[in-house]
């Protein structure tokens, strides 16, 4: 057994993790949930002594009886990846891209058994096959940048596990995963847990997930662990005060009443078709195409908002960088209020104007070097820089909570929600009618998570606008838009008011996504959520 006992981290005088007691027994997977900074990433950095420099943790942690804590840096080396192993939650800044997976997969086996290169990478074979790239769809001399989200996190987990560690850690393993990937990766991590015989410690926010592979869970606030008991004990009971709170959230409805109004359509997509040429097989073979974008059509209504769901691949992406005018089609059209969006010519800005977006990370789509009042007024290229412009991005901060003083900060100063929050007061800023929404709250906490979804829903009726809102997690889409279309390999398969869609699927394809969907069992929802409101919308 692995277990921290009375494990405490501080920076200075400030403690950050106080007095965490885990055990982690072979054959279990214990959950640990809670909010972003609740401490949870920094209990697993401690267990692997990778703290960042300034932090000092006391306490125990204990393997064989030695404590980790105790040891110096060159005896950790030695258990890092062989006994305890990690992995990441974004796969493409964990792995190396400049080495392909089959060398970074051996290159732990090279360090910790000394094994020659040919050695060492028949075992990374092994290892991968483990995970599901098997030969030869999957050659060693892939590269990261050339597999998907999914395939990247398997190479994540086999480079993990490539020492049959006794300790396995995954923070947030499948946060921007679709939910049949998620759930391939869920039902991989379990196996290795029985045929593996390790304890796995799996960190991560949502609570259907933790429901579905947990056999133990604990729940941790500001550095505490406040409450921690089996899976069903834990779900059932809700003893502590924040427990109750992170089980309404997750299970949170905005409130939202519309004024009544005749339906006009603002977006509309007509028989669009995407297509990308193929390498060819050979010098002389005709070059193959991908349809990506198969005969799309769809109308977004002024003040709706409307869900795209679908698996990695199925062209979610290439449809929305032509609805924004970033990506030409070679059939149909795509019009704004009765305009046509050329894509590759010159858009006019008034045009432009009308639509913006908001996507999946925040502190990547934010110039680093500015600050969050030039951040926000960045859209005012398209409509010109009023003389009260300072004043305006004031307001749009306000709006989405955000209070005047962050005009001269950094992005990098914000919590993950309020880089969010700044980024919807970005699209904002110039009044738009459509907001594309790209995965805008994937990677938020359950409770920041229907704060956002809060917020959406209020500028919604306050400002009148429309969302298009492209997501992988259903469960979200429920909550926030009136009607769902579902996306397979470039056709729209099923559509339909959401609640309808979503309780009773008719295409095997929309099926498959609700029967992989993570939940948390009808009998351990004893607790009615503090905040469950109806959706209210205008009868048509």
């Amino acid at each position: 057994m692995i277990e921290t006992s009375k494990l405490t981290v501080s920076i200075g005088t400030h403690e950050i993790l106080r007095g965490i007691d885990l055990a982690l027994p072979p054959g279990q997977i214990t959950g640990l949930v809670g909010e972003s900074g609740s401490g949870k990433s920094m209990a697993a950095l401690a267990i692997m002594g990778l703290l960042p420099e300034g932090m000092h943790a006391e306490g125990r942690v204990d393997l064989d009886g030695r404590n980790l804590l105790d040891l110096p840096e060159q005896a950790l080396c030695r258990i890092r990846g062989k006994r305890i192993g990690m992995i990441f939650q974004e796969p493409m800044t964990a792995l190396n891209p400049l080495m392909n997976i089959g060398d970074q997969v051996a290159e732990v086996l090279r360090i910790h058994q000394r094994l020659n290169r040919k050695t060492a990478l028949a075992r990374a074979r092994d290892r991968l096959d483990r995970v599901g790239l098997t030969a030869p769809r999957f050659p060693l001399t892939l590269y990261p940048h050339e597999l998907s989200g999914g395939q990247r996190q398997r190479v994540a987990i086999a480079l993990a596990i490539a020492e049959r560690p006794d300790l396995l850690i995954a923070d947030e393993p499948t946060t921007a995963l679709d939910v049949t990937t998620q759930a391939k990766i869920l039902d991989l991590l379990k196996e290795l847990v029985r045929d593996e015989g390790m304890a796995l410690l799996l960190i991560t926010h949502d609570l259907a997930v933790v429901a579905g592979i947990a056999d133990r869970v604990a729940v941790m606030q500001r550095g505490i662990i406040v409450e921690e008991g089996t899976t069903q004990e834990v779900f059932t009971r809700q003893s502590h005060p924040y427990t109750r709170a992170l089980f309404a959230a997750s299970t949170h409805q905005p409130r939202l009443v519309l004024p009544s109004a005749r339906p006009r359509p603002l977006l509309q997509v007509q028989g669009a078709v995407r297509d990308y040429p193929l390498p060819r097989r050979s010098l002389t073979a005709p070059r193959g195409t991908l349809r990506a974008v198969d005969n799309v059509s769809f109308d977004i209504e002024a003040g709706e908002s409307v869900g795209l769901v679908g698996e990695s691949g199925c062209g979610k992406s290439t449809l929305t960088r032509a609805i924004l005018g970033l990506d030409r089609l070679q059939g149909g059209r795509v019009l704004l209020d009765g305009q046509e969006i050329h894509a590759g010519r010159a858009m006019a800005p008034e045009l432009r104007a009308k639509m913006q977006v908001v996507f999946q990370d925040p502190f990547g789509s934010f110039d680093p070097h500015w600050r969050v009042e030039r951040l926000v007024a960045e859209p005012f290229h398209l409509t010109g820089l009023p003389r009260d412009w300072r004043e305006q991005v004031a307001e749009a901060l306000f709006d989405v909570g955000i209070t005047g003083d962050a005009l001269r900060r950094h992005i990098h100063e914000f919590s993950g929600g309020q880089r969010q929050r700044i980024a919807i007061a970005r699209a904002l800023i110039i009044k738009p009618r459509l907001i594309v929404l790209d995965e805008a709250v994937s990677a938020l906490d359950v409770q920041v998570r229907a704060q956002v979804l809060d917020l959406l829903a209020r500028l919604r009726v306050s400002h009148g606008l429309s969302y298009l809102f492209i997501s992988h997690d259903l469960s979200v889409v429920r909550q926030i838009t009136d009607r769902v279309m579902i996306m397979e390999k470039g056709r729209v398969v099923e559509t339909g008011r959401t609640h309808a869609v979503m309780d009773a699927p008719q295409h095997p394809y929309t099926q498959s996504l609700m029967a992989a969907t993570p939940r948390i069992p009808v009998e351990w929802q004893v607790h009615e959520p503090i905040s469950r409101v109806a959706l209210v919308t205008p009868a048509p």
